[in-house]
């Protein structure tokens, strides 16, 4: 019983041990890379292409996913609303919630599955094939050419697929509504306006630039770090989906709880 014990004591001291060595590595990893960030725009070239690689080609999934996350929260509403509440109302369901919560939250997951990954392997595989290493024997500071535009990229490029997702999630809140409930242009979109408010937008788009800084950040850590070859890429991509997705739902809640008051 005792040797049990002590077994059960050890593992548990040892999974403690391991994840606060993984945390201060982090933020210790996460200091120097924000001290290399201002080289993102000294090398904007660099900063560009990441904006492209992942804004510009995550725009067709972000609209397709928008499409119905708008549309399932405008039936869900209009159902809950029918014979009780006016379908003004739907409108402004759609808005707020889209707006403050769904728009951001609901974008940085698709995020961090799509480009949280394939940024963590793509490092991961350079780090494995000391590609990484070669750079730092050329005298090139990894920090500054892979990370920093990567980190600055995604910080840019998330309000900017934040703002295309809630205006599709709207509109296609709009399609539902209006197909399905026959609720018309101007009833929908008066409720939008009615309880429109500049303060909920720029809340959603600071949630989402600071979603952006999580996925980045825990991609280049975990990729920048990976080890023993294809199977550490595989466990390095599966700790920054993993990493993103809890501390998209922590932060998102945080967020609301202090700022909106």
């Amino acid at each position: 019983m005792n040797r049990v014990l002590d077994r059960i004591l050890i593992a548990i001291g040892a999974f403690v041990r391991t994840k606060v060595t993984i945390t201060t590595d982090f933020f210790v990893f996460l200091v120097t890379l924000l001290r290399n960030s201002g080289s993102s725009f000294s090398l904007y070239h660099l900063t560009v292409e990441q904006c492209m690689v992942v804004g510009v080609t995550s725009i067709p999934l972000i609209i397709t996913t928008s499409i119905f996350t708008g549309a399932v929260t405008a039936w869900q509403m209009a159902y809950q609303f029918a014979d009780m509440i006016p379908l003004t109302f739907v409108g402004m369901a759609v808005g707020k919630s889209v707006m403050l919560e769904l728009g951001p939250l609901l974008t940085a997951m698709v995020m961090s599955g799509r480009i949280g990954a394939s940024m963590c392997s793509e490092l991961g595989t350079m780090a494995v094939t000391e590609q990484i290493d070669a750079m730092r024997i050329l005298g090139l500071n990894p920090f500054r050419f892979l990370l920093a535009p990567r980190l600055v990229a995604t910080v840019i490029m998330m309000p900017v697929l934040t703002i295309i997702s809630m205006t599709v999630a709207i509109l296609g809140g709009f399609a539902v509504s209006h197909f399905g409930k026959d609720v018309t242009w101007q009833v929908y979109f008066f409720g939008v306006r009615m309880f429109y408010s500049d303060w909920d937008l720029m809340m959603g788009l600071f949630k989402s630039a600071t979603f952006g800084f999580l996925i980045a950040s825990f991609a280049c850590f975990f990729g920048y770090t990976t080890t023993s070859g294809a199977e550490g890429v595989g466990r390095s991509t599966k700790a920054t989906v993993v990493a993103s997705m809890t501390s998209l739902l922590i932060s998102g809640f945080l967020i609301s709880k202090f700022l909106l008051l």
